[in-house]
């Protein structure tokens, strides 16, 4: 199973936002630490030529991001909470449109 736990209880801002991405996903160096940039990583989990981040699937699967605290992170960060959900929404309808199947779901309780 292609799954990655993040602890968003550690996210109080943008920059821990990213940061927490970053450092569990693996994004490349040059990440712009912004949600295009989060976007465009994601986009590519199955690609790993492109290296975008260093946890990668097998073309036509599914990386399940299960988010830990996301009650809590909503009411501390409802911006960030807001755009999570959009840009994951985002980068499977991108791939959609683009012919390629979704690549990310995102799994949380309350």
């Amino acid at each position: 199973m292609n799954l990655v736990t993040l602890d968003m209880t550690r996210v109080t801002d943008w920059p821990g936002f990213h940061a927490l991405f970053a450092d569990t996903l693996g994004f490349s160096h040059c990440y712009g630490s912004n949600m295009d940039a989060w976007i465009d990583c994601m986009t590519h989990l199955d690609d790993p030529d492109a290296g975008m981040s260093r946890v990668t699937v097998a073309p036509g699967t599914v990386l399940t991001l299960q988010l830990e605290g996301m009650s809590a992170f909503s009411a501390r960060c409802p911006e960030q909470y807001a755009a999570l959900i959009e840009c994951a929404a985002f980068v499977n309808w991108r791939r959609i449109e683009q012919g390629e199947p979704a690549v990310l779901a995102l799994s949380f309780y309350g």
